[in-house]
């Protein structure tokens, strides 16, 4: 059973249909593993194995993921008479009333959904150390940081719980996960997948809806399970040529890519590991016979960007943290929250709404900026997933906020402007670092171009197949 475990979720779904295993045998193997390392781990925080094991005999036998066990991170990806927590006391007795749209398409799908997975209070950061849950360690090393904040989502994977875990993604947050777990992390293209019938938007457009896997052709197969817009959704992406799983093994053809080793903007201290991965990932890109060259666009030089992206986020976690009170019918008091998300709150009520606005037109400006060098030419840009090296636990720290923001801000540089362009990039693990901690590269593609990064993506990992944690 181990093998079967260890294998992705389009091969564990074919183990079912053969009669390899059975969908209930690998349900228990998953819940089993779960119980054995997350021990340790503390990757997930609510656990449903018996509903889950009482729902499979109802998931129809032509499912595409009949049996396959997920776990679903705990911010956004609501369940019907689930606790949903969103990584803080704040939310505590509080269960949600129905499914999400992309749950309901997952449980459609076939998978068997096990629990949900930590994540830090409302995604605000880039490590998974909530102080309502405690902190989930890497799988790697657990002296280190899963990444955030799908840092629940990506230690589970990487440790062999189950094949794949959602996700999602408002400035880093699959992209970062995947890198520091040695995982696949797409973000999607924004409005790829609904995030109804409880938003019509995360963060004002920046997040998105995802996965963490160990396969190309898992991200594609389960990306295609739950992509479409949903009635009432404010936009849609650009529709895809067709499934994105058919695209994994198509040739990509000759692409021009650009690639960065240091950020264009001059803030970020360079890193040699990471300078070292994108080097790697250059080469290998040159050698399957892409030009491949320095450079990438100018408006990520732009000073002005943290400042607009940041107050965009704060704006909303205020509003989240507003519309909270409403919910539980008193107000949430300062001392209530973690001290990062008190400060970004305190910071946004002191704008205004046309300040919000005029924000989110910078933003405006940017997205189009930055689309002028894919305009030009260019296919995709490659970048570090994570703009600093893999940092232990409590390397962001909860009390020091000047220290913590500024390290926060480092590490998503080369992540939270394709949140704000609302394009698809995926993180891949191809580097360690001398510690033997994953170090992942990202690459950027068009707007509406997860079918591009796919093909590259499965070509790239059929010359240099990914390397994953042995269970223990």
């Amino acid at each position: 059973m181990r093998d079967v475990l260890m294998m992705d979720a389009v091969g564990q779904a074919a183990a079912v249909r053969n009669g390899q295993v059975s969908a209930r045998e690998l349900a228990e193997a998953a819940i089993a593993r779960i119980e054995a390392a997350d021990r340790e781990l503390n990757a997930v925080i609510h656990r449903r194995f018996e509903r889950a094991l009482a729902e499979i005999d109802a998931i129809p036998a032509d499912a595409p993921f009949r049996g396959v066990p997920i776990l679903l991170k705990d911010l956004g990806w609501r369940e019907a008479g689930e606790p949903y927590s969103a990584g803080s006391a704040v939310r505590d007795g509080l269960v949600d009333a129905a499914d999400g749209y992309g749950v309901v398409r997952l449980r459609e799908a076939g998978f068997v959904l096990l629990g949900r997975t930590n994540t830090p209070e409302f995604g605000s950061t880039i490590s998974t150390e909530p102080a309502a849950f405690g902190a989930t360690r890497n799988p790697y090393d657990p002296a280190y940081s899963a990444g955030g904040s799908s840092g629940g989502s990506a230690a589970a994977v990487a440790a062999g719980m189950v094949a794949l875990a959602t996700a999602s993604d408002g400035g880093g947050s699959i992209r970062i996960p995947a890198s520091m777990c040695g995982l696949v992390g797409l973000k999607p293209t924004r409005g790829r997948v609904s995030l109804g019938p409880a938003l019509g938007e995360g963060w004002s457009g920046f997040s998105c809806p995802g996965f963490v896997t160990r396969s190309v052709r898992d991200t594609a197969a389960a990306l295609d399970a739950v992509e479409g817009m949903r009635s009432g959704d404010p936009y849609a992406a650009p529709p895809l040529p067709g499934r994105l799983a058919e695209e994994a093994g198509r040739d990509p053809g000759r692409l021009r890519i650009g690639f960065l080793t240091t950020h264009p903007r001059g803030d970020v201290p360079e890193t040699p590991e990471l300078t070292e991965a994108v080097t790697g990932a250059a080469a290998l890109l040159e050698s399957l016979g892409h030009d491949v060259a320095p450079g990438g666009p100018r408006a990520l030089a732009e000073t002005d960007f943290p400042l607009h992206f940041g107050a965009i986020v704060a704006d909303n976690l205020a509003a989240h943290v507003a519309a909270l009170s409403e919910l539980r019918g008193k107000p949430v008091e300062p001392e209530e929250l973690e001290p990062r998300n008190t400060a970004m709150v305190r910071a946004a009520r002191g704008r205004s709404a046309p300040d919000h606005i005029r924000s989110l037109q910078w933003v405006d400006g940017f997205r189009r900026r930055m689309a002028a060098w894919w305009e030009e030419g260019h296919d995709l840009l490659l970048m570090p997933s994570l703009g600093v090296a893999p940092f232990p636990l409590g390397w962001i720290p909860p009390d020091d906020l000047s220290l913590a923001f500024g390290r926060t801000a480092h590490a998503v540089s080369f992540t939270s402007p394709v949140n704000a362009t609302g394009q698809p990039a995926v993180s891949l693990p191809l580097h360690r670092n001398a510690a033997g901690l994953p170090v992942g590269v990202q690459l950027v593609a068009a707007a509406g171009r997860e079918d591009l990064l796919v093909r590259v993506a499965a070509q790239i990992e059929q010359v240099r197949p990914f390397e994953h944690l042995a269970m223990r």
